[in-house]
């Protein structure tokens, strides 16, 4: 298994985004501060950091949608994506890229989607029917 990253984004209001992390995407609380909170991202160590002064991303075309950059998020396996899908669906999650299967038939075919956290962070999350298609070209 490989071993987990780290990594750590400003959100502009800390409560709303633990929150939203915890609840929403259900991720499991870790260490915190008035500043920042630690959290069980997909097995990975994702940090808030408070930032008031956060800027706002802007995008890119990608398979004829508009892809926000920067997004971060994790691949996850071709059943867990659409159960995650279906239950971010229930909880009225406000996608910037609906779920969709990306580059259909071609080489990276992928099921992908778009959303963003309470401060403006964009998420996607993917899947790949076959892994080998990761970095495929």
């Amino acid at each position: 298994m490989p071993q987990p990253f780290h990594l750590a984004i400003p959100v502009t209001n800390l409560e709303e985004c633990r929150v939203f992390y915890r609840d929403i995407l259900n991720c499991e609380e870790g260490r915190s501060s008035n500043h920042w909170v630690d959290f069980n991202f997909f097995e990975h160590q994702l940090v808030i950091h408070l930032d008031e002064n956060k800027t706002e991303a802007v995008s890119n075309p990608v398979d004829g949608k508009e892809v926000p950059v920067p997004h971060f998020g994790v691949v996850l396996e071709w059943d867990i994506f659409h159960n995650f899908a279906e239950n971010l669906k229930q909880k009225n999650i406000n996608f910037i890229i609906e779920p969709y299967i990306r580059f259909e038939g071609l080489v990276g075919e992928q099921a992908t989607m778009f959303f963003k956290d309470p401060s403006g962070n964009a998420l996607e999350f993917k899947s790949f029917k076959d892994q080998t298609q990761l970095f495929a070209k």
